[in-house]
């Protein structure tokens, strides 16, 4: 079984795949201080939890936006599963597709995955990934499966803590889709959600079609990312969210590798 690790600034995510089933997928807060062996108690108990043990696994794929984080996993690869880390956009891994921006080497090995992920889930059409993380990327893939370059946005739980850090009389609230969908707050919690969750909606909406317009062909729109379930029920934003696209991505760059 492989095992694909994707390491995001804010979580950490780990999948069983059997073939291009997946079979368990975890989650664990990133900390480039954890060790290989914290790693390893914490997923052995979660594999056995799942009917699985380490020696299910025969191959690993690492793909990080966290470099300090690279040195622990490639580690418990080798300690813990008896297997060399394969690392996604390093050699023998390249990505094999076609990075058309300014500076290939600083696109986030996450949007590269994803990228391919959408490539399989889309091929031939235009598309657009976007991935509620610690920040919101919108990433245009064209019909060859080429990255075309994108946008970088404030992630949602980053708008909400820089407001909260920034003014002393507003509380931590939880971000989520307002009860209704009035616009006027009657409290100081609710005027907080409604300016971050529909000033979210409204950003989405005009982003996106700005795109389409400079685009200028039907695209697909893809969502993925911790938090992209919560604009699930804005249905008008997108064609269809997959919160596994990411790790989906490393599967079908691990059988690319394979197959060369």
């Amino acid at each position: 079984m492989l095992l694909a690790i994707d390491v995001g600034n804010t979580n950490a995510k780990f999948a069983l795949f059997d073939g291009k089933d997946m079979r368990a997928r975890w989650r664990i807060a990133t900390d480039d201080r954890r060790t290989a062996d914290e790693y390893a108690v914490w997923l052995d108990q979660l594999m056995r939890i799942e009917g699985h043990a380490r020696g299910d696994v025969d191959a690993v794929i690492i793909s990080t936006v966290v470099p300090r984080a690279l040195h622990n996993l490639r580690l418990l690869s080798h300690k813990y599963f008896g297997v060399e880390a394969l690392i996604a956009g390093r050699d023998p891994v390249s990505w094999g597709i076609a990075l058309k921006v300014d500076e290939p080497q600083a696109v986030g090995a996450d949007r590269a995955v994803n990228a391919i992920s959408a490539q399989a889930l889309e091929p031939g059409k235009d598309k657009l990934v976007i991935s509620f993380g610690t920040a919101t990327t919108l990433d245009h893939i064209d019909p060859d499966g080429a990255y075309m370059g994108g946008i970088i946005a404030p992630g949602v739980n980053l708008s909400l803590e820089a407001l909260v850090a920034a003014a002393a009389k507003l509380p931590r609230i939880a971000i989520e889709a307002p009860a209704t969908p009035s616009v006027i707050g009657r409290t100081t919690e609710s005027q907080m959600l409604i300016g971050v969750y529909w000033g979210y909606v409204s950003m989405m909406e005009g982003l996106i079609g700005r795109m389409k317009a400079e685009i200028g062909k039907p695209l697909t729109v893809i969502a993925t990312g911790g938090l992209a379930t919560l604009f699930q029920e804005q249905a008008h934003l997108f064609d269809r969210i997959d919160p596994d696209l990411t790790l989906n991505g490393l599967m079908h760059l691990h059988a690319q590798r394979g197959a060369a």
